[in-house]
This record gives structure tokens, sequence and C-alpha cells, in this order.
């Protein structure tokens, strides 16, 4: 029998004798050993970055909605219909990271403190702390919290990209509630997006397990850097399938920035819809670049407009950053500030140009929505292109306004008005008669309904 063979079999045979033998040595803390190699353990480097992970509870108060018949005090007496709380306090679980510990800043996902009335952070040593929302985004998911900044931790935050597909990596987090709990994995893939999990996907994907309530949660490095915050996961069966999603820092961190700044995320616009290359676009283009984002639309007056950019220039590079389709332009957009410039690196024919757009506010390339019908005042409109739906967007409306009493959201999206199909603002002004009756068709999420503004 082979003699390497031998010692392993002895190795396996002995170990847990060895293991009892010594009890008391390992007791004192001497790092086990086989053939006078040490064991790897994650321990010391958990030990560090443990204390800055957070569990996060929150609690929401919902008005229970009743049948109007339940509201006839001679109906519910007549059925003998007993008094119900009108309100109903609704709870959920996520995690958090201290970013800045003499600030107590504490990162997490948007949809772990989304609408809550009450945010309770519990620290790794017990302590629970009242929190505060600083701002939060919910197009990509990213919130900042602040809690009393009293001997906290915060973990160094790394380059995401820096990452690499085989990296080994450790999700810390608050899975069902049982408490803060960790698992190890590989970056399995890098840049996932189109996933329709959120506005603006780059996401990191791993296998170590990440389940309900790792939201927000931290990934790092073997280092314990934090290179991204668990957000999802892929779970056709309703269980862990060992493909979760992480916003890596990079992302997570400009984010974190306009929202302790300003509050919110202050996006502004280059004014074009692009779409990805395929073997048809490359072959109507006669292009052998196989990957970048060609411009379908361009809106008037916009910075894109202004820049020189044309319909059916095909956008390879941002910033210096490579672009290989559409969501990567709307990211790199998305992540920038109003008057931040932007280097584009385009295709036109056979030609490679380039050339700079200045970002602009979206009032000073759309029209608000009072110059378009008087029912419209104290909405803003801008044009949206979400999950292939191009419309007319809903982006704020004025609580008071008309828009708002007969049940209009932000997020709506019009796409047809008066019957015609609208596509953008100028479609939708030529579609509008300010003098009389508007019908629009809103799209809400999966549902579609007419409303009309008289």
């Amino acid at each position: 029998m082979n003699s390497k063979l031998v010692k392993q079999l002895l190795l396996m045979t002995l170990l847990p004798v060895f293991l009892c033998l010594h009890a008391p040595a390992f007791a004192t803390g001497l790092p086990p050993a086989v053939d006078g190699q040490l064991m790897p353990s994650l321990a010391p480097m958990l030990e560090r970055s443990t204390p800055a992970v957070v569990n996060i509870s929150t609690s929401t108060n919902i008005e229970i909605k009743e049948n109007p018949l339940m509201q006839d005090p001679f109906f519910r007496q007549f059925f003998q219909v007993p008094n119900m709380p009108r309100h109903q306090e609704r709870n959920s679980l996520g995690s958090g990271v201290i970013i800045d510990s003499a600030q107590g800043l504490v990162l997490t996902n948007n949809h772990v403190i989304a609408k809550a009335d009450k945010i309770k952070v519990t620290l790794q040593d017990g302590r629970q702390l009242a929190a505060q929302l600083v701002g939060a985004d919910a197009e990509a998911d990213v919130a900042v919290i602040k809690i009393p900044a009293e001997n906290l931790t915060q973990i160094p935050i790394a380059d995401s990209s820096r990452l690499r597909v085989g990296d080994f990596v450790v999700a810390i987090g608050n899975p069902f509630a049982l408490g803060q709990s960790v698992t190890s994995g590989i970056v399995s893939a890098l840049g996932r997006s189109g996933l329709g999990i959120e506005g603006y996907e780059d996401f990191i994907q791993t296998d170590a397990s990440i389940n309900p309530g790792n939201s927000g949660g931290a990934l790092v490095n073997l280092r314990g850097e934090l290179i991204g915050m668990n957000t999802a996961i892929l779970a056709p069966n309703g269980g862990n399938v060992g493909i979760g999603f992480a916003i890596p820092t990079n992302m997570a961190m400009t984010i974190k920035d306009s929202l302790v700044k300003h509050g919110e995320v202050r996006r502004g616009l280059l004014g074009v819809t692009t779409q990805d290359l395929t073997p048809e676009l490359m072959t109507a283009f006669n292009m052998t670049q196989k990957q970048g984002a060609a411009v379908s639309r361009i809106e008037s007056n916009s910075p894109a407009e202004k820049a020189g950019l044309q319909t059916g220039d095909v956008i390879i590079a941002a910033n210096g950053q490579a672009i290989k389709n559409s969501h990567d332009i709307r990211n790199l957009v998305g992540l920038l500030q109003v008057g931040d410039g932007v280097e584009l690196e385009y295709i036109r024919g056979n030609e490679k140009k380039t050339v700079t757009a200045t970002i602009s506010k979206p009032e000073q390339v759309q029209l608000a929505g009072d110059k378009l019908h008087r029912t419209l005042k104290g909405t803003l409109l801008t044009t949206t292109q979400k999950d292939q739906l191009e419309g007319v967007v809903f982006s704020k409306i004025n609580a008071n306004s008309y828009a708002a009493r007969v049940g209009l959201q932000a997020g709506d999206v019009i796409v047809s008005a008066n019957r015609y199909r609208v596509h953008n603002l100028d479609e939708l002004k030529q579609a509008v008669n300010p003098n009389s009756a508007l019908l629009i068709n809103i799209q809400r999420g999966e549902e579609g309904l007419f409303v009309v503004l008289q």
C-alpha cells in the first residue's frame, strides 16, 4: 500500500484520540496542527470584521383597509361584527454594516428600512440602538442610517474594481433572525445586470449562502475588507441555491456620499436611449465590435444632442470604462451627479470618435407637467425606459395637486394620451389639448389603467 495513503489513514484514525488526549492544550488557545502544518482558519479575520456588522429590525404601522360596508354602524350591529383594530404593526429584519464609526453611519439596503416608522440596530455586543434615516435610494437599493457614535467598530473598505472571479469571499449577516451568521464561498461572476432586481444593477455574484435577513450585510474578502453589500438571491424554489448578489462597494459608496450630502441621489440626464448590440445590428452597422451600446434615440436639447451624438452611434467606453451593453451606460450615468462630465468613446460608421457631455438636471431637458395640461400642475414629467417600456413617467407629484387627488402616483408611466401612443414628452405634448379632458393610459408595475383628467 502507498506509504502516503497509510499515513493519511493513520491520521484519520488517530486524530480524534489525539484531540481527546490533548484537549487541555487546545483549551489554552494553542492552534491545532496536522503533520506539523497549522490548520487554516478565518476566525482571526472574523474577530476583526464581525463587530462592524449589525442586525436591523424595523416596525411599520400600516392601515388595514376595510370593506365600506364594515364602516356602517347599522351593518356591524345587525351582523354582530366585532370592532377590529384599524392599524397593524408590521416588523421586518435585515442587516447593516458600520462604515463610519466617528459619525455612526451604517450602510444597508433600502428595502430593509423602506417605510419604517422605527429602526432599531443591534450590535454584536448586544447593545440596541435607535437609528435615524440619513437617506435612501430605491433605484439602487442603498440606504444610510445613523446610530449614536459610541465605541463602534467600522469595517475597512476595499476597491471592488480589483475583484476577480474565483476570489474567496465571506458573507456576514442575520439570516432568518438567527443572529449573526457567517458563510463562505467565492466570487462566481462580476458585473451582473439586467436581472430586473433593481433599477441600477452591477452585482457581484457569489455562492456564499445568502438568505432572507442577510440583506444589507457584509461581503468581505479574506483580509476582512468590505467588497460588497449582500442584497438578493436567485431562489426559484424559495431557498438558497448558491446564487447570491451583492452591490459592489465602489457603487454603494458613491451612492452613500450623495445620500450623506443631500439625503438623496440627484441623478442627472445624458438624454440617450440605448440597446444592446445583436448579431443583426452588427451586420447592419457593418461592425466587428462585439460589445457596446447602440444609441436608438436622443432627447431633444439634451446633453447628448449638444455633444453631437446621433442615433446609430455605438458607445464603447465612458470615462475610460468599457461599455459592454446598454445596462453599463445606464449604470455609469446613474452614478453621476448633475454637472459632472462624461467622456464618451463611440463608433460612427468605420470611425472611432470621442466627445465629452455634461450631465444636466432633468428639468433642464424635460418640460414640467403644468406646461402640458392644467390638471398636471404640481407634477414633474420625465421620459423613461424601464423593462423595455418607453413612456413618460411621473417623477414627482405634489401631494396637494389634482394629479395626486385623482390617485396618480410617482412612478406611474404614461404610455398613451388621448389614444395616441407616446414615447416621450414631445409626443405627449402633441397628443394633448390643454383646453379639453385628457385621457391617459397608465402603467403601474404589472397593472394598466385609464385615467380621465377633467
